[in-house]
């Protein structure tokens, strides 16, 4: 089970085995960011400590959501389904908490995390009620902070526009969600990093960045879309 305070218990250390793994992997540097595609469940035991974990994994409902939604031939039984919606392991999730000292984990009501002192609430506005989406999202986090609520309506604001996952956040969600951390943390680490949102607002905030994603279709993504935020002038004045 993962620990409750936030503090790691084991700090892993890379091995000659590991630094092997890591050679045989694809890794990209684009500015302080380091992408990774393969899976986490291999390269996280090979990474040093790092202060934040921010992360949005795997849920495992998209079968009993029927995939809703323009996204939802990415998830079950579409053309373009690549079988990804599997929830990470009891053992996996605890190898993500070991990673870092703070956590933020989107979908962690549905997940074996345990019980939370502050939980995220995204609202997502007047487009979503009474209709078969959600609406709301939760966020576990071990944060020392009362529960926190971002309103946000994605289709009335438009964040939806040009959307290339099926489970993308917002961005302003996700600058949000860095605002919330300790100002020490410096390396954000996303071992579930999709089309890589977290990433691009770790550029946006100068923050360093460490992401993980094993479908390549989503890698690429995730590296045009954080090499384009470095690209684009005052991408450091988001708060």
């Amino acid at each position: 089970m993962p620990p409750r305070n936030g503090a790691s218990t084991i700090e892993d250390k890379p091995t000659y085995a590991s630094s092997a793994l890591l050679d045989s992997c694809r890794k990209e540097t684009i500015g302080d960011c380091t992408l990774y595609l393969a899976d986490c469940q291999q390269i996280l035991p090979t990474l040093e400590h790092v202060p934040a974990v921010v992360t949005d994994p795997p849920y495992g409902i998209g079968r009993a959501s029927g995939g809703v939604g323009k996204s939802g031939a990415l998830k079950w039984g579409g053309p373009l389904d690549l079988k990804w919606d599997k929830q990470p392991s009891p053992a996996l999730l605890e190898t993500v908490i070991r990673a870092a000292d703070h956590h933020i984990i989107w979908g962690g009501n549905y997940l074996p995390l345990g019980p939370a002192r502050c939980f995220l609430v995204w609202d997502k506005g007047a487009c979503f009620r009474n209709r078969k989406f959600a609406e709301a999202e939760l966020a576990w986090t071990s944060l020392r902070l009362n529960t926190r609520v971002f309103a946000r309506d994605p289709i009335a604001r438009r964040d939806y526009n040009g959307k290339v996952h099926p489970t993308q956040k917002p961005l302003p969600l996700m600058l949000w969600c860095l605002g919330l951390l300790p100002q020490d943390c410096h390396t954000i680490l996303d071992p579930f990093m999709g089309a890589g949102s977290t990433g691009v607002a770790c550029v946006m905030l100068r923050r360093r960045f460490i992401g993980i994603e094993r479908e390549p279709r989503f890698f690429e993504l995730a590296c045009s879309r954080i090499a384009a935020a470095i690209e684009r002038p005052m991408h450091s004045g988001a708060r």
